[in-house]
């Protein structure tokens, strides 16, 4: 975000220096009305080639940063998923341990209570 305020500030002092600049050299400069109407005109559309340059390098750098935050978010969800797939399947695994766990506890439980009511019946 700082690099997009730093190209702003930039790309502001820019077009306002080349203002003053213009400004200044066409009044310091000695030469006719009619000549100095034509340097005008011509700065002046030399400056609005230069601002339409800027600003469709800075629609293009911003168009590359757009893209390249798209598919950073892509990368960040594909391997979000892949952790929660892995994470699904540690907690699938724990609660079939813990069910199994708990069978076998209670089959030993029962098991342990049949042989004793088995051996009072002999």
């Amino acid at each position: 975000m700082a690099d997009n305020d730093d190209f702003g500030a930039f790309l502001s002092g820019f077009m306002i220096g080349g203002l003053i600049g213009a400004a200044a050299a066409l009044l310091l400069a000695p030469q006719s009305g009619e000549e100095t109407r034509v340097l005008i005109r011509d700065k002046g559309i030399e400056l609005k080639e230069q601002v339409e340059s800027t600003a469709g390098d800075a629609r293009a750098r911003a168009e590359e940063m757009a893209q390249d935050a798209r598919t950073r978010a892509s990368e960040a969800q594909q391997r979000g998923q892949v952790v929660l797939e892995q994470q699904k399947s540690r907690i699938e695994e724990a609660i079939d341990a813990g069910k199994k766990a708990a069978k076998n506890t209670k089959a030993a439980r029962d098991g342990g209570k049949g042989d004793k009511a088995s051996k009072a019946k002999s």
